[in-house]
């Protein structure tokens, strides 16, 4: 594995990532609360981008599943299984309330920091806060650094 092509690997994922989202106009909440709003001036946009990310996403699966190992590691990552629990179902409201009532996401609002907004600035600050409260919250009570478990993945 080398460290700088795995770096450069990301970068240019996320940039593509983000690149898409702009070119589909997902950094603007606007559009995103008209997609939400189904009684209103319902704005149907989102489901075209949602429809495509799920299109690109089996692509990927269907071409892992065909590979040993990925590129630049030496295993897939893929999720063989998981729980509904408590932390799950708070996670996802809590990810759901602030989408709709914000119109941003994480990828988006990271994306959207290019634009140099303040309403971006303060999401992503409010965002980065979570992540660190919850760290605190969620931290053992033995010395040592906060490490939840990771979900069980395959070992391909």
């Amino acid at each position: 594995m080398r460290p700088a092509a795995q770096i450069l690997a990301a970068l240019v994922a996320g940039l593509t990532f983000g690149l898409g989202l702009a070119l589909s106009g997902m950094l603007d909440p606007a559009r995103v609360r008209g997609f939400l709003d189904v009684a209103g001036a319902w704005d149907p946009s989102l489901a075209f981008v949602l429809a495509g990310a799920v299109g690109v996403s089996a692509l990927g699966y269907a071409v892992a599943r065909r590979l040993t190992a990925p590129a630049f590691d030496r295993a897939f990552a893929i999720l063989t299984e998981w729980r509904i629990d408590r932390p799950f179902v708070l996670g996802a409201a809590l990810f759901g309330v602030g989408w709709g009532l914000s119109g941003f996401c994480p990828g988006p609002a990271v994306a959207a920091l290019s634009t140099g907004l303040l309403p971006v600035l303060i999401f992503v600050g409010a965002m980065l806060a979570g992540m660190v409260l919850h760290r605190l919250v969620t931290r053992p009570s033995e010395p040592g650094p906060a490490v939840l478990a990771p979900p069980r993945v395959s070992e391909r």
